[in-house]
């Protein structure tokens, strides 16, 4: 699984290591799992090449949806992680008023960000992102791809680092 051009990225897309996080702005997994993947960032550094993907949940989180197109507006002007981050931190406050307001406490241009919203290219990024999810086996949020493996195990730093090692390992054993 490799990053796309309109995947959001933080990293070198060189690095050793690439983690795909499928997630949704509603789920308390998703967030809870964002301080394992702030750890490995800390520790491995240039290594990791980490991307998030939307994969809302809409029968069970009926403004993930939303929020993730609030995320890609925010995106179109620079700041999809700050927007990113946001969400993450007041995801039981994503109506459209608490959308709105963030663009705004972020320094968005209201109009052009309230179109983005709007937009079918918007939606369309985010359907995108959710059938390459399925396609590639996400049943449920968080799920984590390390070097476009599946990780079947836990979100937590522990069980995540354990994979990444294990992909290293891997990828050294079909080198030789």
């Amino acid at each position: 699984m490799k990053p796309t051009l309109e995947d959001h990225a933080q990293g070198r897309l060189d690095a050793e290591i690439t983690l795909v996080h499928y997630g949704d702005y509603q789920c308390p997994h998703t967030r809870a799992s964002l301080l394992s993947v702030h750890v490995l960032q800390r520790d491995l550094a240039a290594r990791l090449l980490y991307v998030f993907r939307h994969f809302p949940q809409e029968q069970i989180h009926p403004r993930a949806r939303s929020a993730a197109a609030a995320a890609e507006a925010a995106g179109s002007q620079g700041e999809f992680w700050r927007m990113h981050a946001l969400l993450f931190e007041h995801q039981t406050a994503l109506d459209a008023k608490d959308l709105h307001d963030y663009a705004m406490a972020i320094g968005l241009d209201p109009d052009r960000f309230e179109r983005d919203l709007a937009s079918s290219e918007t939606f369309a990024h985010i359907d995108r992102s959710l059938a390459s999810g399925k396609r590639s086996g996400v049943r449920r949020t968080p799920a984590f791809f390390i070097n476009g493996r599946l990780h079947e195990g836990l979100y937590r730093v522990q069980s995540l680092r354990q994979a990444i090692a294990e992909s290293i390992t891997r990828v050294s054993l079909d080198r030789s």
